[in-house]
């Protein structure tokens, strides 16, 4: 049976606000973070798409985006290995510390994941939820750096040049067909009706 996956990004936190390196560390969505959330809701909603299944990382950034992104009314489940890369003990420090992309083997000195072990991690977690879900539409909501590592791990098999900065909110579309995924659009929002108040 062919699957579609929709990996989403949460919505801005605090930390991404401040510029903070913010990785299995957690800081709440923002005032903008929670109408991208609800753009990215309504996104959905006008196209018709609804879910069989719904999973998220399970840090709070990626829980509440979830939640209102799907008004609420959607169960889902909270698994570990859809969490942000761990960047050990540069979490909650300023993103000026970072060092150049690729960032490869960087922050296993400092108690964090090199980048073959998120890409692992996320391939085998995302891989094990697809084969067990028995609905045909699912939507996770993971994180930026975990995104970009997973897509990179099926690139032979992408359907489009390149992937882009993953934006909060923004959604990779997969189709999942013989333990294969398929990158098929990168989907962005219009936050330009946005008023901070």
């Amino acid at each position: 049976m062919t699957k579609t996956l929709y990996l989403m990004r949460h919505g801005q936190t605090l930390f991404n606000k401040r510029h903070r390196i913010q990785g299995w560390c957690d800081a709440p969505l923002t005032d903008l973070g929670v109408y991208q959330a609800q753009v990215a809701g309504q996104y959905f909603k006008n196209a018709a798409i609804t879910f069989d299944a719904a999973y998220s990382s399970t840090s709070e950034r990626a829980c509440d985006t979830l939640e209102i992104v799907t008004n609420g009314s959607l169960p889902y489940q909270r698994v570990k290995g859809l969490k942000e890369w761990n960047f050990g003990s540069f979490e909650g420090e300023s993103e000026d510390l970072n060092p150049p992309l690729p960032y490869e083997d960087f922050f296993v000195t400092y108690g964090g994941e090199s980048q073959d072990q998120v890409r692992e991690r996320t391939a085998a977690t995302i891989l094990q939820l697809m084969q067990e879900t028995k609905g045909k539409s699912v939507l996770m909501v993971s994180h930026g750096g975990a995104m970009a590592n997973f897509a990179r791990a099926w690139k032979d098999n992408w359907q489009l040049d390149e992937l882009g900065h993953m934006t909060n909110c923004g959604i990779l579309k997969f189709t999942f067909e013989h333990d294969q995924f398929y990158l098929e659009e990168v989907i962005g929002h219009d936050f330009s009706g946005w008023e901070e108040a």
